[in-house]
């Protein structure tokens, strides 16, 4: 692992109709695990200010580590446990992997601007050992030479996420073209999850459909895209600056289980999208070792019960 000193630059601000919303109670503000969500095993001054000083996407100790993980961010609840578990696997590993939680097209931006991640005044380089993501994500950069030893571990379903009570009575992915209900959907620039909810709302309601939820809404600001990925769309819920919004349903039963006042509202298998996850050991490693042992305890039955609790489910076993 390579550090490197901070390089200041311009320190990243809101939009302005973000500034312009009720700023969300601290209990609603990431990471959520009250700033305990760091495997370093030396923390020093443990400084956490809410959704102001908190980067609630990179975890650990980059500059000592012997295990560095790129993870799709919907994962970032699920990887506490995770990584807990394996360390209690491999001691030798304890308080030394370092992951980022970032959505997959920004991990590959930061990968392809040699490894590096500036955030604010912040610049930190990271090169990865792993590589998680969508299926789809992780057989491109399999296919271009960059990850090899792919192994599919987990598949999840689309959800609508909605304050608790469902205030605006959302029962369908129809009912988000209603123009008073006010949507937070994930970014397609970077957001793999965004191609599936396309699909989705395609077959919900065609094509108008689709345009009313992406283009008339967003360009009316009634649906307002992810700056980041779709750890906003709670955020902008309990903040009463949106309505609602579709997200994994792994993402629902985190903030149920957090006791975040979310509630989900299913969507018909019919209109459904799955994803599968999958992850690659990057070629040229620098431990490559430690990410082979990681990819295979992604298909252990201890990693598999940890997907569970939160509604991923396994991959299914092939027919016989």
């Amino acid at each position: 692992m390579k550090c490197i000193r901070t390089i200041p630059v311009i320190a990243l601000a809101c939009t302005a109709l973000a500034c312009a919303q009720a700023v969300p109670p601290a209990h609603a503000v990431p990471p959520w695990s009250r700033g305990k969500n760091a495997p370093a095993a030396q923390k020093g001054y443990v400084f956490y200010v809410p959704d102001v000083d908190n980067v609630p996407d990179l975890h650990g100790n980059p500059c000592n580590a012997r295990l560095v993980l790129f993870i799709g961010g919907n994962q970032f609840f699920v990887l506490p446990q995770l990584v807990s578990a394996f360390e209690a696997k491999h001691p030798e590993l304890k308080g030394h992997i370092y992951y980022e939680t970032l959505p997959p097209g920004i991990l590959r931006r930061q990968m392809a601007a040699g490894n590096a991640l500036t955030l604010g005044n912040l610049t930190v380089q990271a090169q990865p050992d792993v590589y998680e993501a969508g299926l789809r994500n992780v057989r491109q950069l399999q296919q271009s030479g960059k990850l090899k030893g792919v192994v599919e571990y987990a598949t999840n379903n689309l959800e609508i996420m909605v304050h608790a009570g469902n205030p605006k009575h959302i029962h369908s992915l129809a009912n988000l073209a209603w123009p008073d209900v006010r949507l937070s959907m994930p970014n397609p620039q970077w957001e793999g999850v965004a191609r599936q909810i396309a699909a989705s709302l395609r077959k919900a309601g065609g094509e108008p459909l689709y345009q009313t939820v992406y283009k008339a809404k967003v360009a009316s600001g009634a649906t307002i895209l992810t700056e980041i990925h779709h750890r906003q769309t709670p955020m902008r819920i309990m903040s009463g600056e949106v309505d609602a919004g579709v997200t994994w349903a792994s993402e629902v039963r985190f903030q149920e289980s957090i006791g975040n006042p979310i509630a989900g509202v299913a969507i018909s298998a019919a209109d459904n999208a799955t994803a599968i996850y999958a992850a690659g050991r990057v070629v040229h490693a620098p431990h490559p070792r430690a990410a082979s042992e990681w990819l295979a305890f992604l298909r252990s039955p201890r990693a598999q019960a940890i997907y569970h609790q939160y509604g991923f489910r396994s991959i299914p076993a092939p027919a016989k």
